[in-house]
């Protein structure tokens, strides 16, 4: 196990779940970006990835229409994702929460059952020095499309920093 507290990848999926607060826009970004940067590794077996939202007002509904064309635009599809809020029961189940800003992060850790649990809480951009400083993925929600572009570019950018820590575990869990 490594600082991030992942499972043994040769006998259980690594899982980790990506947490905004409806689940309509960044965390669907990040799930989508990061299932594809699995999938393009063949690790898809190794990783299970989900998203969901601190809230309950978007429940059962699809990505944002704007996080949809943007992830479509840059070849990944949410067209399935359906929202849901985050089962603060289910931490056992994961090996990583990452937060999109530290709102999510303070509920989530709130939310946690013990030190276990808050130590799964990491915020996406503290896995990318180059905008670990910003800290918080900004909200498009009430922007424009360029602004959902831009914010995608954030997490695609942070998802393959984040990749890039957790392949050598799992390629090893990989190997015959």
């Amino acid at each position: 196990m490594n600082t991030l507290g992942e499972a043994d990848p040769g006998t259980t999926p690594f899982r980790v779940c990506f947490v905004c607060a409806g689940n309509i826009c960044r965390s669907p970004m990040a799930a989508s970006v990061f299932t594809d940067l699995v999938a393009a590794a063949g690790l898809d077996q190794f990783v299970e990835v989900s998203s969901a939202g601190t809230g309950d007002w978007h429940v059962g509904e699809r990505a944002d229409h704007r996080t949809i064309a943007a992830l479509q635009n840059q070849g990944h599809d949410a067209t399935a994702h359906r929202a849901k809020q985050f089962d603060p029961d289910r931490f056992a189940s994961y090996d990583l929460v990452v937060a999109l800003d530290r709102s999510h992060e303070r509920i989530l850790r709130s939310w946690a059952n013990d030190d276990t649990d808050r130590s799964k809480v990491h915020l996406l951009l503290s896995f990318d020095s180059s905008q670990a400083g910003i800290r918080d993925v900004p909200d498009p929600y009430y922007s424009d499309a360029q602004m959902f572009d831009s914010v995608l570019g954030m997490i695609d950018h942070a998802c393959r920093a984040l990749f890039h820590q957790l392949e050598p575990a799992l390629t090893q869990g990989a190997t015959p």
